[in-house]
C-alpha cells in the first residue's frame, strides 16, 4: 500500500508496527504514538497499520475482509473522534461459534454489534456507491466485533487508533444471512445484552445513515490504497449500539430485527 502524502519513513513505520504487534503480543499497552512521535497524520498511520497486517500475513494469517469503524456517533464520542476508520480482517482473527473467548488474551477489550455483508462479486477501487454495494453483497449477517486498543487506557486519537488497525481484535459473523432485497437497511433493531439484560439498543440508521453507505466509504477508502474489496470477503460495516467493555464470565447477546436473528458469545469465567 502507497500514498503520496505520507511523511513517516519506512523504517520508522516498521519499529512503530512492531511496538504495536508486540504489545499485542505481550498484552502490555503503549503510549500513545501521537503522544511520542510528533507529526504523524492519518496517512503515516495507515502505512503503519499495513506494515503490521504485512507482518501478520508473512507469518500465515490470509486476508479475510475490512472494517470500517467509527461510524456511530455514540462510538466516536466514546473515543473523541470525528471520522471513520478502517483495518484489516485476518482469519486468525475469526471467533468460533459457541466458543467462549478469553478475555486475558486481550488487552482492554470491547464488543460491538454490526452487520456483515458477504460479497459476491469485486467492488471497483472508486466510484463505489450505495447502489454498487448492493449489487455486490450476496447476504447479510448478524455479527460482533471485538476490539481492543493496544494503546494504554484507550487514549488515542484517530491517528492512534488507525496505526493500531482501527483497534480490530477479533470478529464473530452469524451463519444465517438474509438477502439485502429482504431487507430495511437502514431499519434494522439491536438490542445488546449482557447476561440477559438489555444493556443498549440501537438501529442501523446509526451507522453513516445507512451501512450500505458505510460499505460504499470503506470500499471507496481501501481501494485508494490498492486494496479494493473482493468477491468472497467480509465487509463489517460498523457498531450499531456503543462499545460495552468484555469481562470474564459473561454472555453477551444481540437480537436482531428484521429477520436476522441473534448471535451469542460467552466469555470465559
Amino acid at each position: 500500500m502507497t500514498d503520496p502524502v505520507t511523511a513517516v519513513r519506512d523504517e520508522d513505520a516498521r519499529r512503530l508496527s512492531e511496538a504495536l504487534l508486540q504489545a499485542r503480543e505481550t498484552r502490555t499497552p503503549v503510549r500513545p504514538l501521537t503522544e511520542s512521535e510528533s507529526g504523524l497524520t492519518v496517512a503515516d498511520a495507515y502505512v503503519i497499520a499495513q506494515h503490521g497486517v504485512g507482518t501478520d500475513i508473512a507469518a500465515g494469517a490470509t486476508p479475510v475482509g475490512h472494517k470500517i469503524g467509527l461510524t456511530a456517533a455514540a462510538v466516536q464520542r466514546q473515543l473523541g473522534v470525528d471520522t471513520p476508520d478502517y483495518g484489516v480482517l485476518l482469519d486468525t482473527m475469526a471467533l468460533t461459534p459457541g466458543t467462549p473467548v478469553n478475555a486475558s488474551d486481550y488487552i482492554a477489550p470491547r464488543i460491538e454489534v454490526e452487520l456483515a455483508f458477504r460479497l459476491s462479486s469485486d467492488l471497483p477501487a472508486s466510484g463505489v456507491t450505495v447502489a454498487a454495494v448492493r449489487a455486490a453483497t450476496v447476504s447479510v449477517h448478524p455479527a460482533f466485533e471485538l476490539v481492543d486498543s493496544r494503546i494504554a487506557d484507550w487514549r488515542i486519537t484517530l491517528v492512534d487508533t488507525v496505526a493500531d488497525r482501527g483497534s480490530s481484535a477479533g470478529f464473530l459473523v452469524g451463519e444465517a444471512g438474509v438477502s439485502l432485497d429482504d431487507l430495511e437497511i437502514s431499519a434494522v433493531e439491536v438490542t445488546l445484552e449482557r447476561d440477559g439484560e438489555a444493556v443498549h439498543t440501537g438501529t442501523s440508521d446509526l451507522v453513516l445513515g445507512n451501512p450500505c453507505a458505510a460499505v460504499a466509504w470503506l470500499a471507496n477508502a481501501v481501494g485508494a490504497l490498492g486494496e479494493p474489496l473482493r468477491a468472497g470477503e467480509i465487509a463489517l460495516s460498523g457498531s450499531i449500539t456503543p462499545m460495552l467493555t468484555l469481562r470474564a464470565g459473561e454472555r453477551y447477546r444481540a437480537r436482531f430485527g428484521s429477520g436476522l436473528g441473534e448471535l451469542a458469545l460467552d466469555v470465559a469465567a
